[in-house]
């Protein structure tokens, strides 16, 4: 292909790189960001008026948000950036966008996705209520509105997300009541030999334990979350959890902070018509693409966490990779010895990456445990009894056949929370591997859009 149009969705780490890539090239992308400003969700940018340093936003990352901040800043001129803008739908080798109300269809020749990672969430019964965020809306909060989702916070779940946002509320003087883990020490323990291919990673993560433990935060592992109390007047009044030994506690607390590490963001690779296999280490359904971020369709790439979860300096090298396979495309040349040096890198985290999800389980069990009358999807308040009525009676064993059945996945989240413990429910309730259950197909648009958008031709 001639160099023709290139865009690229997402101005966080991997876009940021790519495009630095790509400019250095001679080559001006498009840069679509759903955000106000560049950073992603890792390195988000505070509102303009607020002025708290990069340490207090970013702590150990600090520098590395600052250089990828600054580098977006140099690229300004050299970039067609379109912030607050969403990429709805890909077709036909066009991306659609909206921003302020107005639908345009912009032809692409190449196509970078960078649509980063989202919050992974097993349902827990009463989740549902006002008061319960997921960790990512909980670090949202406090980097955008130096503020806290509550005044007494139960962070549950398990990953380093996890501690990290508990760590980071405490650094800002909010009340952590608990940091409830479903994973126990021992799993950890016996990742460690992978955990030490990153060792500064690795340290790192400690501190932020022992940044809560002196702050005397209960730290509880091997958990599994029962229920979250409350009332629909007043959203969350507690939490009750199951301990290793089968006994029961609960805490009192005003809000609830859910998460289960994070998992690729793939609608955009769904509509683009890549194809996907499963992952049977972390039991969900991931995009093929080769080392460098080339994905089944030709001209179109795949970045960052969107595609494979390895952290903001593993995105960072991902956004360059992929420009450098779509430069090579071209038939550009790449600097090949960076390259390699970059692919060993990345191999090194994908180590690390397993001893992640080997530390940090995905619940799966939960799924088989959860009580009928629990939500699964709180868009349209499905039960998980619900769904395992519509596999029993119904014979919908797969993903989609049980959405057109009982609406699972199809609010306004598009699946993005429901679908993957909605599968394992599924599962379960047919006695068939969660793999054979399929994915929730992606739709377009991938997140709501106004009735009022009108269409505008580029």
């Amino acid at each position: 292909m001639g160099q023709g149009r290139v865009i690229i969705v997402g101005a966080g780490p991997a876009g940021v790189r790519c495009a630095e890539a790509l400019v250095a090239a001679g080559i001006r992308p498009i840069v679509v960001d759903e955000g106000r400003r560049d950073g992603g969700q890792i390195y988000r940018r505070q509102p303009e008026g607020f002025n708290r340093s990069y340490p207090t936003l970013y702590g150990t990352e600090a520098e590395r948000a600052r250089s990828l901040h600054q580098t977006f800043e140099s690229l300004r001129g050299s970039i067609d950036y379109r912030p607050e803008t969403l990429a709805w739908n890909i077709f036909d080798r066009q991306l659609y966008t909206v921003s302020a109300g107005v639908s345009k269809a912009l032809p692409f020749d190449a196509l970078v996705v960078c649509s980063g990672a989202t919050d992974r969430l097993m349902p827990v019964k009463g989740w549902h209520r006002a008061g319960t965020y997921s960790l990512g809306a909980a670090q949202i909060a406090l980097k955008s509105q130096a503020c806290a989702i509550g005044r007494r916070v139960v962070f549950a779940g398990t990953g380093p997300l996890l501690y990290l946002v508990a760590a980071q509320y405490v650094k800002a003087g909010a009340h952590v009541e608990a940091v409830l883990d479903t994973s126990s020490l021992w799993k950890r323990v016996c990742a460690l030999p992978k955990l030490a291919a990153r060792p500064r990673v690795l340290v790192n993560g400690l501190s932020l334990m022992r940044t809560l433990r002196g702050a005397g935060v209960r730290i509880v592992t091997g958990i599994e979350p029962v229920e979250i109390h409350g009332s629909p007047e007043d959203g969350v009044s507690g939490i009750t959890y199951r301990s290793r030994d089968g006994s029961t506690h609960q805490l009192a607390c005003d809000a609830v902070a859910l998460g289960y590490h994070v998992r690729p963001e793939t609608q955009l690779a769904d509509l683009a018509r890549c194809e996907f296999r499963f992952d049977a280490e972390t039991r969900q359904w991931l995009p093929a693409v080769d080392q460098d971020g080339r994905s089944t369709v030709p001209g179109v790439y795949l970045a960052g966490d969107g595609a494979r979860v390895l952290g903001a300096d593993g995105a960072e090298i991902a956004g360059k990779l992929a420009a450098w396979a779509l430069l090579q495309d071209l038939g550009r040349p790449v600097p090949e010895a960076e390259r390699d040096a970059l692919r060993r890198e990345r191999g090194v985290m994908d180590r690390f990456r397993q001893g992640l999800v080997e530390a940090f389980p995905w619940p799966a069990e939960q799924a088989a445990r959860l009580p009928d009358e629990a939500i699964v999807c709180r868009c349209e308040a499905i039960t998980a009894g619900e769904l395992r009525r519509v596999v029993n009676q119904m014979g919908a064993c797969e993903a989609n056949r049980a959405k057109a059945f009982s609406r699972v996945g199809m609010g306004r989240c598009q699946g993005r929370y429901c679908g993957h413990a909605g599968a394992e429910v599924i599962a379960h309730a047919a006695g068939v591997p969660v793999e054979q259950v399929g994915r929730l197909r992606g739709q377009a648009p991938v997140k709501p859009l106004s009735i009022a958008v009108r269409e505008e031709v580029e």
